[in-house]
């Protein structure tokens, strides 16, 4: 009989219950946070003056905040993703967004010895066979993977090395399942909307981040579409290092930028006022590159980077903007991209009927009791794929009595849209927190006439008027 070996067995057993383990630890701290909001909401009804609730919701804001930070934190991998979505600036509380923004590049590092046993297995040489220089630290570390500055033997430039976790997919999975029941249990209770479909594509789009191979290509792409399109790229994309690149390796070429949470403090550093006329201009900028090439991806191409946060952007020289990360990527199915084309065209327009025919073209199934639907409905599509805020505005509260999503019942919405949904909303995230309240849908409009045009869904007299307005030639280089 072979000798028990007690420590591989421990190892064994923590390894099969840690998926239980997590999931017990979401599930008590996800109700912690939700009933100390719906215990809350009961007591505040009972302060008659305005001035007291308000500062009572910040305090509960607060004490949320640092629970949803803590969770995220300590149970890392996917629930920085969510981090990710829901502290955004526009959307989110305050309290929530000082909390959970500094979780964008805050994912632990797996340890060098075993970042380079899965390095040296999937290119099939030792590191120092591969390298010149492979700097041990890593640059950053996100849920999936991490990457390491390093240079190629013979060669005088850097690279960027990126190598995935070993073992975090099975866990990532087990994370979105229990997402997946909160999701069902909060669009039966408490949200109007179809959160169980937001999800499976999250789990459809994440699922495919494990896979470099792909990656690889979608990056080739994007960046093919973008530097052929244009006679000078909206945004840098890196370049693929030829034979470099497995399922969960991947080498690309290194980008020297400043991450964009850090674009105040840069400035600050170079005697630039952040709140100044120079500083405004370079944003100005930074944000016209990003609107410009997601506009072109989406509404032109179908393919595009789905993963537009803070962390995937760098700023480089000359206020160029650098859009890493291409794991999460989407292709949009035809009708689905003319369908958004259409719904682009109703928000810049302020058009209501044209909204409505616009959903029911991309399959958004809504539900109404309110007086005016129409006017509702607009509202809704400007709330959920426009960037610009109301007047007066700095947050939108998408889930207040208020809003057009509990005034409209969104019970249908296509997985596929999810990625157009997220990507719009971290625009608008980045819009606000550089201070610039726009409409992507009036800066997209003339891409949007121009799908629809090639597409035999517009005149000619339709694509002249959004010529004679110099926003075609301007956005288009021609």
């Amino acid at each position: 009989m072979l000798p028990l070996d007690l420590k591989e067995f421990q190892e064994k057993v923590s390894t099969h219950l840690r998926p239980w383990q997590r999931s017990f630890q979401f599930w008590v701290r996800a109700v912690d946070i939700y009933t100390g909001y719906k215990v809350f909401q009961v007591r505040v009804n009972f302060e008659p003056d305005a001035e007291k609730r308000e500062a009572m919701w910040e305090k509960q804001h607060e004490v949320a905040a640092d629970k949803i930070y803590n969770m995220c934190s300590d149970l890392g991998g996917f629930f920085l993703k969510v981090a990710q979505i829901i502290g955004k600036p526009d959307l989110a509380p305050a309290a929530w967004v000082r909390r959970l923004v500094t979780l964008c590049d805050q994912a632990p590092a797996t340890p060098y010895n075993a970042i380079k046993v899965v390095l040296e297995k999937e290119l099939g040489q030792s590191v120092d066979e591969l390298f010149d220089r492979f700097d041990t630290n890593p640059l950053g570390s996100a849920s999936i993977a991490q990457v390491h500055r390093a240079r190629l033997k013979g060669d005088k430039t850097d690279v960027v090395v990126k190598i995935q976790h070993p073992g975090v997919q099975d866990l990532m999975m087990t994370d979105i399942r229990n997402l997946q029941a909160f999701a069902l249990y909060m669009q039966k209770t408490d949200i109007k909307f179809d959160l169980y479909s937001v999800t499976k594509e999250m789990e459809k789009q994440i699922g495919y981040e494990f896979n470099f191979l792909r990656e690889a290509d979608a990056m080739e792409n994007i960046r093919r579409f973008l530097y052929e399109n244009n006679k000078k790229t909206p945004v840098i994309v890196p370049q693929v290092i030829r034979n470099m690149f497995t399922r969960r390796v991947l080498v690309m070429e290194f980008i020297d930028g400043i991450p964009i949470l850090k674009l105040g403090d840069e400035m600050a550093k170079r005697g630039i006022n952040p709140g100044g006329k120079v500083a405004a201009a370079a944003k100005q900028n930074i944000l016209k590159s990003l609107t410009l090439a997601y506009g072109q991806m989406i509404l032109r191409s179908g393919f595009f980077h789905a993963d537009p946060h803070p962390g995937n952007i760098l700023i480089c020289r000359g206020s160029e903007v650098a859009l890493l990360d291409y794991g999460q990527v989407k292709d949009l199915p035809e009708q689905l991209r003319l369908g958004y084309a259409s719904l682009v065209l109703a928000i810049a327009d302020n058009d209501p009927i044209k909204a409505c025919e616009s959903y029911r073209e991309l399959g958004i199934d809504t539900l109404s009791k309110c007086q005016d639907e129409q006017k509702e409905m607009l509202r809704l599509a400007q709330t959920m794929f426009d960037t610009k805020l109301p007047p007066g505005v700095t947050m939108l509260q998408p889930f207040s009595e208020e809003s057009s999503i509990k005034k409209i019942a969104v019970q249908a919405f296509p997985e596929e849209l999810f990625s157009v949904l997220r990507t719009v909303h971290l625009l608008r995230g980045l819009s606000v927190g550089l201070g610039i309240n726009y409409s992507c849908a009036e800066q997209w409009r003339p891409i949007a006439e121009e799908a629809l045009y090639l597409a035999g869904r517009l005149k000619d007299k339709d694509l002249k008027r959004a010529r004679r307005r110099g926003i075609f030639q301007r956005l288009f280089g021609r």
